[in-house]
């Protein structure tokens, strides 16, 4: 599709409140832009279907998201700080049910049909971060910072240091709650006016108007609504997505009230669904269990309308749009070098391999361009977004070359970095999105133009990007390095005997915490070991029921299919297997992943603790996220509620505390002494 045909079935689906079919948005689409029409119905198919921008009916039959959610109820409980400062913090409160291009201080309400006055609020960032959290926690500050101008250039003033104070735009609801008599416990429900636009009509709803069989459905529709959306989009492109269609699929009923808030269902409520790490972003899953790794860069900058040079680009591996080459037809000139096989060089680096006729076609498109371009460039005129430009295009350059290295190695997976391939393309989007973004001609028309403030702002978070990719850099390449040693060490016998170096590495994290061990055991260990060590390095007493079974394949593990292995199996039994991971499963409640990483000597060895992060929780509370929320309480909540949360915890838990020589001690003092000895195994 063109610029205006993307513009166009934008704002079809932004307007269309009833189901449509494709034809209906073909026939739109082509009265404003009627170019390419012999592949328009394919692309917009494959745009809606790709992009999950409308919800499927059936064949060619979509409902959009204006269509879904205007016009129904959902619920918003104001807090106890929000009661007390007569005000409301619209933040992540209307997703999904404003549009989200929209930011929530755009959003209009309304009480008895007369708007709600806005006012400011001022106070430290964190105080407000938890406003917009369904967001992802990672956004939370960038959503306070887009607030206001004045907020920006206080976060852009310091990139790694939050500002002492902010100021928020909120609803001045004074007034409303003396007039509603509104008391803790009593919430609204808001009643979409304009989806598009934003408008929300409030009314109040007591505590106790509701039954509790009526919250009840409600509760079981949006489990039933949060899981079934993460089986269509797994992990998805944002939480918003994921929300979106954790309300389609929990069907009507969910989109109705009587209802919790979002907040309250998730924060409180469910056991079944939590947020999880994804990358360096987070997203809702399954309570307890892992966010599965990508294999690869794709998806992050997938079109589903691509151009022949796309299409090039996408088969290489290299997932980008034909802006983000222009972008770095500028950065040739911005450096004073625009040679074609150096700006081809820093497009497609050594390590990915393009053939001749491809590598050709990109070479033509480079050279049309920057006779294009060098009519128009000024150097003059590019001297703040041109520094910008090449350090991002440096680093996306630098995220691709390690992404093919790694596609190019034979090293298996499992002993990568956790969400190896999520942090590399989180990173590689997100440059890209930058790339695109100056793909500009430099002094362009004003209204067009970057301001200063973006700009900082784009610097700013380049430098995280860049840290990011250096950690993960780092630890790829230890990860290569390690499984290069192990290869080289392996010894196989004419038999195609299995023959074991003495100890073996082993990762055991806490799902849904950032609790984790790294421990070195005797190869000869048995799973009923390992589950006694796991007891040791966590301090817990192994009254629940346990088993453990195979992991790495997420669809398996939960549909029950995969049996659970013998207790009396060894860690070489496992290898012997290809069983690289294993999910632990301690009551009902705790699931811990375990890897299972490189080998070392250590013949005799006792077994012991290399590394570790986080305190462990203590077994009887109830799962991780029961856990966050004791933990988020010990950091900012009321004194009664940090009272109540030592006394689940302990008086003194302190949740970073993690003691590298104590959790050696308590291993020693268990006498984890397993008796190693070489053993040959038909594979």
């Amino acid at each position: 599709m063109t610029v205006n045909q993307e513009g166009a079935l934008k704002e079809f689906l932004d307007n269309i409140t009833e189901p449509f079919s494709l034809s209906d948005v073909v026939a739109f689409v082509r009265m404003i832009d009627p170019k390419r029409s012999g592949r328009l119905s394919m692309e917009i198919a494959a745009f809606i279907e790709s992009r999950n921008i409308a919800f499927r009916l059936g064949t060619n039959r979509w409902v959009s998201r204006r269509g879904c959610f205007e016009p129904v109820r959902f619920v918003i409980s104001p807090t106890r700080l929000e009661l007390l400062n007569g005000i409301l913090i619209p933040g992540h409160r209307c997703v999904p049910f404003a549009n989200p291009d929209l930011l929530p201080q755009k959003y209009t309400f309304f009480w008895g049909g007369a708007p709600i006055p806005m006012t400011t609020t001022e106070g430290p960032p964190d105080e407000f971060y938890p406003y917009y959290s369904i967001y992802g926690e990672e956004y939370a500050p960038q959503y306070v910072a887009r607030d206001n101008p004045e907020n920006e250039s206080a976060f852009n003033y310091d990139p790694y240091e939050d500002p002492v104070e902010v100021s928020i735009q909120t609803l001045d609801m004074r007034n409303i709650y003396r007039e509603a008599a509104f008391v803790p416990g009593d919430c609204f429900a808001a009643h979409t006016l304009d989806w598009k636009n934003g408008s929300f009509e409030l009314e109040r709803v007591g505590k106790g108007e509701w039954s509790q069989a009526e919250l009840y459905a409600w509760f079981e529709a949006a489990e039933g609504g949060f899981e079934d959306s993460f089986e269509f989009l797994g992990p998805g492109t944002s939480t918003e997505e994921q929300i979106a269609y954790a309300y389609w699929f929990g069907g009507k009923r969910m989109r109705e009230v009587p209802a919790y808030s979002l907040e309250t269902f998730l924060y409180d409520k469910t056991d079944r669904i939590e947020t999880a790490a994804y990358g360096i972003e987070t997203r809702f899953w399954y309570a307890g269990k892992e966010i599965p790794d990508r294999k690869d860069l794709e998806g992050i900058q997938s079109l589903p309308d691509k151009t022949v040079l796309e299409e090039i680009l996408y088969k290489n591996k290299v997932p980008v749009s034909e802006y983000v080459i222009q972008s770095y037809v500028w950065d040739s000139l911005y450096r004073n070098d625009a040679q074609v096989p150096h700006v081809l060089s820093r497009i497609i680096p050594p390590a990915v391999n393009l053939d001749k006729q491809s590598r050709d076609y990109l070479a033509e498109y480079i050279t049309d361009a920057l006779e294009d371009f060098q009519k128009i460039y000024s150097p003059f005129a590019d001297q703040i977004m041109g520094p910008i430009r090449q350090r991002v295009g440096e680093l996306h350059t630098a995220v691709i070359d390690l992404a093919a290295r790694i596609y190019k190695s034979d090293i298996d997976v499992s002993w990568l970095p956790r969400h190896t391939f999520v942090v590399l393309s989180q990173i590689q989007g997100h440059a890209a999105s930058v790339l695109e973004d100056l793909d500009l001609e430099p002094d362009p028309d004003p209204e067009w133009a970057l301001t200063e403030t973006e700009l900082e702002a784009m610097d700013n978070s380049l430098d995280s990007m860049i840290e990011t990719y250096e950690d993960i850099k780092e630890l790829i390449e230890d990860a290569l390095d390690s499984f290069r040693r192990n290869n080289i060490s392996m010894v196989k016998g004419p038999k195609k005997e299995f023959r074991m170096l003495e100890a073996r590495t082993i990762q055991i994290s806490i799902g849904g915490t950032e609790v984790w061990r790294r421990i070195i055991v005797p190869e000869a260990s048995r799973l009923k070991d390992l589950h006694r060590i796991i007891q040791t390095l966590f301090g817990w007493t192994g009254n629940m029921a346990f088993r453990f079974i195979p992991g790495g394949n997420f669809l398996h593990r939960v549909s029950g299919e995969t049996p659970a292995p013998n207790l009396e199996s060894s860690i070489t039994d496992l290898a012997v297997k290809g069983i690289s991971e294993l999910i632990y499963e301690y009551g009902t409640r705790w699931n811990i992943k375990i890897m299972l990483l490189s080998r070392i000597e250590g013949k005799g060895a006792p077994v012991r603790c290399s590394a570790g992060a986080g305190a462990a929780p203590p077994e009887n509370i109830a799962g991780p996220a029961r856990f966050r929320k004791l933990l988020s309480a010990l950091e900012i909540g009321s004194g009664q509620e940090r009272r109540a949360a030592q006394e689940e915890l302990g008086q003194n838990f302190n949740p970073l505390a993690f003691d590298l020589e104590l959790s050696n001690r308590n291993l020693a003092a268990g006498a984890f002494q397993i008796n190693s000895e070489v053993q040959n195994h038909e594979p």
